[in-house]
């Protein structure tokens, strides 16, 4: 019995015995790593470059510490919040590393909201700064009007807005930074957990929630995003992807951990977006489906002297095939992603198979179209019954609610307790998108639990719908929502928006469906118009819906 080797007492383990966390073996996770690393690395490369201006990354790295370091002796730090109203600018890449330097929370304000939701999450994250491009200037003060206690304002002047409003702030941004060290020695955070970001959903129902990043979270999906997309070094990004959007889906710390070069973009229009991709030879740029449709329908001229392969990142519910299957016909590679403002945007990836190289374009794109599988820096990704917390089987039919659970997911809505542990009933993150797994472990999104059309007892996804409209040559964007129906309980009612210049009637667009879809999934109603849109492309079918309750009882 000599040689049985002694049980370790309980509670003691040797691999831990005097082996203890120090400064020498341990830090903090923080995205913030990524820029000081770069500015020291690559100080003379190209970072920023927006207009006539340009950013080297030992000049952003300078400007970022005086941002931090003017919050500072402003009295802004652990725990505070400052809010900004900015478009894709130097000043916005700047905010996402020079706010949380000092310790205090960037709140991203989306800004194609009204002045009522401004004012609301001005007041609800207790912003002490707010940092507002004077394009917004009419919506932020009529937001200021409405605050309960307004908030230090400082005004940027970017020389690409075509209308600046008036000065609302007691200084301008360069002012403010002049008041900043740029030798300053930013504190790096104790601990992780802390937050680094503030990013409110949509509120689509009742007011906004605010959603809470951590260092750690946006740490490791900086990272996720070179490792999904085989990002390489020194790459060149547009940014079309708005980055009030879950923080630019983490990509400004993305770009300082690339050290890449970053080409900002005030509006997302074909003509200016090929003529940066041009100018800049633009390797990178991520965008909703509307985006990619824009370029897939700008005149061909436009995209002359493109002559090496762009790479899109597509993000969205669904992402119709034909978009993917367009967008490679240009010569463009789309990777699609998925997540939510809950998991610091994308959390799953497509990753692409060698073998799908060899399917027809078309069958590649359907394969290309969905959710995918988790990203390497999500620990847990299922779809489940959401009531019994059962994954369901792999079979490409049984539909469930996609689930994750992980580092980047967020830690959590500020001060809505009740909401945050029904986000996150039974040990996962509930997404409310309803999915399949599919034989090969790929998601594919059927609805969000809120979109799926149950007519005579049967579920209708509108997502699938969609796909088939999107097909049809004369359409740019489509959506399909319920129509209230007394016969049925729902029927499908379609809203399109046609191509320029393009033509379709209500019978054509259904019998296009009814002759790709069970006719009971076809639509009984074909709306045309303009689709109302978030500022990130996404359709907003809340007003849809409503739309086709009243033309169901005017029909009535």
């Amino acid at each position: 019995m000599d040689d049985i080797i002694p049980a370790v007492p309980t509670g003691s383990n040797p691999y831990d015995r005097d082996l203890e966390k120090n400064p020498a073996n341990h830090a903090a996770l923080t995205p913030l790593s990524f820029i000081e690393r770069t500015a020291a690395v690559f100080p003379g490369r190209l970072a920023v470059v927006h207009g006539n201006r340009s950013f080297t990354w030992r000049d952003t790295y300078s400007r970022c510490r005086r941002l931090g370091s003017a919050l500072e002796r402003r009295g802004i730090g652990l725990g505070d919040t400052v809010a900004v109203m900015l478009a894709n600018t130097p000043e916005m890449f700047e905010c996402a590393f020079g706010v949380p330097m000092c310790g205090a929370v960037l709140n991203t304000l989306n800004t194609r909201l009204d002045a009522e939701a401004i004012a609301f999450m001005l007041d609800h994250g207790e912003a002490k700064v707010l940092i507002s491009d004077r394009e917004f200037s009419p919506t932020v003060q009529k937001a200021l009007s409405k605050c309960k206690v307004r908030p230090l304002v400082v005004d940027v002047d970017d020389p690409e807005c075509a209308a600046p409003g008036a000065r609302l702030g007691e200084l301008d941004y360069e002012g403010f930074l002049e008041q900043g060290d740029p030798d300053w020695g930013w504190s790096w955070p104790a601990d992780e957990w802390q937050a680094i970001s503030l990013n409110y959903t949509s509120g689509t129902t009742g007011n906004p929630k605010g959603v809470v990043y951590h260092h750690r979270g946006a740490y490791l999906n900086g990272v996720g995003n070179i490792l999904c997309w085989g990002l390489p070094q020194h790459s060149v990004y547009l940014w079309t992807l708005p980055m009030f959007h879950c923080n630019g889906w983490c990509f400004p710390w993305t770009m300082a951990a690339n050290a890449g070069t970053n080409v900002c973009l005030r509006k997302v229009e074909a003509g200016a977006i090929f003529d940066l991709v041009r100018r800049h030879r633009v390797t990178h740029y991520c965008g909703a489906p509307i985006v990619h449709q824009t370029l897939i329908n700008a005149p061909a001229e436009l995209r002359k002297g493109i002559e090496w392969t762009v790479h899109g990142l597509v993000a969205g519910a669904a992402p119709p095939a034909s978009m993917i299957e367009g967008m490679e016909r240009m010569g463009f590679s789309i990777t699609h992603v998925y997540g939510l403002t809950e998991t610091y945007g994308p959390a799953t990836v497509c990753e692409k198979q060698p073998e799908w190289a060899d399917l027809p374009i078309a069958e590649r794109a359907q394969m290309n179209g969905r959710q995918g599988v988790r990203y390497p820096v999500e620990e847990g990704l299922s779809v489940m019954d959401p009531e019994t917390m059962t994954p369901v089987p792999a079979d490409g039919e049984t539909m469930g609610e996609i689930m994750f659970r992980g580092n980047i997911t967020m830690k959590g809505y500020l001060k809505n307790p009740t909401a945050t542990q029904e986000a996150f009933r039974g040990g996962w993150f509930h997404s409310g998108d309803l999915a399949v797994l599919q034989p090969d472990g790929y998601v594919k999104i059927k609805d969000r639990s809120k979109d799926i059309i149950i007519s005579g007892g049967e579920n209708i996804s509108s997502i699938e719908v969609e796909d088939v409209i999107y097909r049809h040559p004369a359409v740019m964007a489509a959506a399909v929502v319920a129509m209230p129906d007394p016969k049925w309980g729902e029927t499908p009612c379609a809203f399109v928006e046609l191509k320029s210049g393009a033509s379709a009637t209500e019978a054509e667009i259904i019998e296009h469906c009814r002759s790709r879809l069970a006719r009971f999934k076809a639509p009984r109603a074909v709306v045309f118009g303009e689709l109302p849109k978030t500022s990130t492309g996404k359709i907003q079918k809340f007003l849809l819906r409503e739309k086709a309750k009243s033309a169901s009882a005017i029909d009535a």
